[in-house]
């Protein structure tokens, strides 16, 4: 694909053919997508390559529109590579139009191989290809994060350094206990939000009252529901997250109806219909060896103040996946079988090994976020314990997207936490 530059940056898209199923190397294949950033000024120099992992699962790389953030300070010693994790963005995108000439059988065993294992193999096919005789670094943020745990589990031997930012996987933790965990941090995170603003739980109940008593769509037909708008407590541990909800209820009505913009701003902010694998793999990021069973709703039973009604105080949900979304949201509906034999799904291969991260040799800097809605503060400082060579930078500072608010300095605190030692 044809290379260009971009404020100082050579950037070079590229596609590359991988095996569904890297067990069966001559079975069917998919295609990846990537992009390729150097300083332009150096892009003869042989620098060393950093791949960027980024979070979900189910969402595609950034598209760089300037030498800004994280990128900025990466670039001033390494070649960078922005991939399109399998499923995601241009890298054979999962939809449900792609998978509708597969029963849901066919479909639960082609969306099997979407987890962090096969991600990491994908990545060893690009380094085979980029950087051959070289180990290489990596760049995981959240999702990301368990990727390179995953992949220093596999392949250690192909790694040069690590840098983690809001991704150290619970390990040993089920599927439950860690939503037993975002629930009590989403109920700090709505609690702060509504003694900020202490309009915000009135414009809440306002909201639930009026989409009890009425049947309201968005713009693309969807009906909205109550517990479908629980759903945005997601936002409530992103720096800005709180603010948006708060102003997006703010112009919710127009007198007693709801204001049309209200409703386009908030299909906008739904991720499940444009990111479908975030709803139908997000439980299996959590499962070795057992089946999930739809754990965030056994957790939701037991929690009644999540199960509103007219009079109750309406209270957010947060990342958890239900199995009723996949009924409510338009472009999961054809996928919703597939959802249930995936949550029944008992044989997950392990994504890490215990025995090989403790003896790990490779220098690991992570950014813990004391207050991460996403992933639990105290389960990463279990995990941590277990995983040699690592170092831990511990800040209350930011919330869960720190890579993205201030990630030149992120970075190179990180890089100056693996180089110091």
């Amino acid at each position: 694909m044809t290379p260009y530059t971009l404020d100082g940056m050579l950037c070079h898209p590229m596609t590359l053919s991988v095996p569904l199923d890297h067990q069966q190397p001559q079975g069917a294949q998919i295609t990846l997508f990537a992009r390729t950033l150097v300083d332009k000024g150096r892009q003869d120099d042989n620098l060393p390559w950093l791949l960027f992992l980024q979070g979900g699962p189910g969402f595609g790389a950034p598209r760089p529109t300037a030498r800004s953030g994280w990128l900025k300070r990466a670039l001033q010693e390494f070649r960078v590579l922005l991939l399109d994790q399998r499923g995601t963005g241009n890298s054979t995108p999962v939809s449900a139009q792609a998978l509708a000439h597969l029963t849901p059988t066919e479909q639960a065993d082609y969306l099997r191989h979407f987890r962090a294992d096969s991600i990491v193999r994908d990545a060893e096919c690009w380094r085979a290809r980029l950087s051959p005789e070289r180990p290489w670094s990596l760049l995981g943020q959240s999702f990301g994060g368990f990727c390179c745990l995953t992949y220093l589990s596999l392949f250690p031997e192909a790694l040069r350094e690590v840098y983690i930012t809001g991704g150290i996987p619970p390990l040993g933790r089920r599927a439950d206990e860690v939503y037993e965990a975002t629930l009590r941090r989403v109920a700090d995170k709505q609690d702060a939000l509504c003694a900020r603003f202490p309009a915000m739980q009135g414009l809440l109940d306002r909201l639930a009252t009026h989409l009890h008593h009425n049947e309201v769509c968005l713009p693309n037909g969807q009906r909205l529901t109550v517990e479908q708008f629980q759903q945005q407590g997601l936002d409530l541990g992103a720096s800005g997250g709180p603010e948006a909800l708060y102003y997006l209820l703010e112009g919710a009505f127009d007198g007693e109806q709801l204001n049309p913009a209200f409703l386009y701003q908030l299909q906008g902010m739904q991720p499940f219909n444009s990111h479908p694998i975030f709803a139908i793999l997000h439980e299996s990021i959590y499962a070795e060896g057992l089946a999930t069973g739809w754990a965030a709703e056994q957790v939701r039973q037991r929690h009644p103040e999540l199960n509103w009604a007219p009079g109750k105080a309406l209270r957010f949900t947060g990342e958890m996946i239900y199995p009723w979304i996949f009924e409510q949201f338009r472009e999961l509906r054809p996928l919703r079988e597939a959802a249930h034999l995936l949550a029944e799904k008992r044989d997950w291969p392990p994504l890490y090994d215990r025995a090989r991260l403790a003896a790990n040799p490779v220098p690991v800097a992570c950014a813990v976020y004391a207050e991460d809605m996403y992933v639990e503060f105290d389960y990463s400082r279990d995990t941590l314990k277990g995983l040699g060579s690592s170092r831990v930078w511990i800040t209350n500072e930011y919330e869960h997207n720190g890579i993205r608010a201030d990630g030149e300095r992120i970075l190179d605190r990180l890089i100056t936490l693996n180089r110091d030692r």
